[in-house]
């Protein structure tokens, strides 16, 4: 009588382990990718107008970064009240969360000096691409929508309501004037900043456009890339009192809303290209189209087509793997659960 021999089940990779692109196991090359993905995200967060939220989205790592910030921001709260911090930094996706934001931090300071010169001395060509950029982003949150989600006359008003109220309140903000402040004090640097830093997780807005209205953007970049010890510690206390003030109220809305927060992101982006018209005065008053439209033109498909191919990209690798959930801010065993084939 034959017995079957005992098979060891496969280790089943821990949350740590799994790339959120594709749910498959992370790999060095999915590290680089994620340092890619942040450095892109400092590279938005330096242009007014281009909202590193969107450049998150679009990558396929908003939803898993959103959560990842929630639960490294219950570290501090649960050290406080004697809280179990160990199981806030164990949903923490170390693997996703530390290249992110090492690629963003290292970029931020190396370009820093280029792109001011780059906004400032090319407005219509940096416009122009950042605009098309901007544009082709917009269909990306409709794309995180899941199918049937708006079905029914009452769902699609509701859909409609949000998305028309975002990009009024997103054109509107976007056409407030501005005006640049030598020396600005620091606690309008700290209070700038408490509001800004809520652009990195909100798709559409901009932060540093919103450092161009209250009329910090150029001292903020002068001193990154002289490194102002003072600005930027201050500043680095105001982004942080605001990102716990916010990231929970948007990681709920992406929990409980997910459709609502994804057509309002697709309304903030609308309303955000008014910011990005190439054809520009110095206030932001829209003018007329220059005679330089042709190169105008051409930048705004380059953008476009970047946008289009990074998200198309994104979906193929998402929809590889039925199981990858990479745009839903999900919790670490339930990650596990899903690939391990667990209900």
């Amino acid at each position: 009588m034959s017995t079957n021999p005992t098979t060891t089940p496969a280790p089943v990779p821990s949350s740590t382990d799994l790339d959120e692109a594709t749910g498959r196991p992370r790999r060095p090359h999915n590290v680089a990718a994620d340092a890619i993905r942040g450095a892109l995200i400092g590279v938005a967060e330096t242009v007014p107008g281009v909202s590193g939220g969107t450049v998150a989205l679009v990558a396929g790592i908003y939803g898993p970064l959103i959560a990842s910030v929630k639960h490294l921001l219950d570290i501090p709260r649960r050290l406080v009240t004697r809280g179990d911090w160990r199981a806030s930094a164990r949903q923490v996706d170390w693997w996703l969360l530390l290249p992110v934001c090492l690629g963003m931090a290292l970029t931020v300071f190396l370009i820093a000096g280029v792109m001011e010169s780059f906004v400032t001395e090319q407005p219509v060509a940096s416009k122009a691409l950042f605009m098309g950029m901007i544009a082709m982003s917009v269909i990306v949150p409709f794309l995180e929508i899941e199918k049937g989600a708006l079905t029914g006359r009452a769902a699609r008003l509701r859909a409609t309501g949000v998305f028309a109220l975002t990009a009024a309140v997103a054109f509107t903000l976007t056409s407030l004037p501005r005006s640049e402040i030598v020396d600005p004090p620091l606690i309008l640097t700290f209070g700038a900043a408490a509001i800004a830093v809520c652009a990195l997780v909100l798709p559409g807005v901009s932060g540093s456009f919103f450092l161009l209205v209250v009329g910090i953007y150029a001292p903020t970049l002068a001193a990154v890339d002289t490194m102002d010890i003072q600005y930027l510690a201050v500043f680095a206390l105001g982004a942080l009192v605001g990102l716990m003030s916010f990231v929970r109220a948007l990681e709920w809305l992406l929990k409980h809303h997910h459709t609502l927060a994804m057509v309002a992101a697709a309304g903030l982006l609308t309303g955000s290209l008014r910011a990005l018209w190439p054809w520009q005065t110095g206030d932001g008053t829209p003018q007329g189209v220059g005679d330089d439209w042709p190169t105008a033109l051409l930048l705004f498909a380059v953008g476009a087509t970047v946008v289009g191919v990074v998200a198309l990209v994104q979906r193929r690798l998402a929809t590889a793997d039925p199981s990858a959930t990479a745009h839903s801010p999900v919790d670490v065993e339930h990650r596990d659960a899903r690939y391990s084939g667990a209900p």
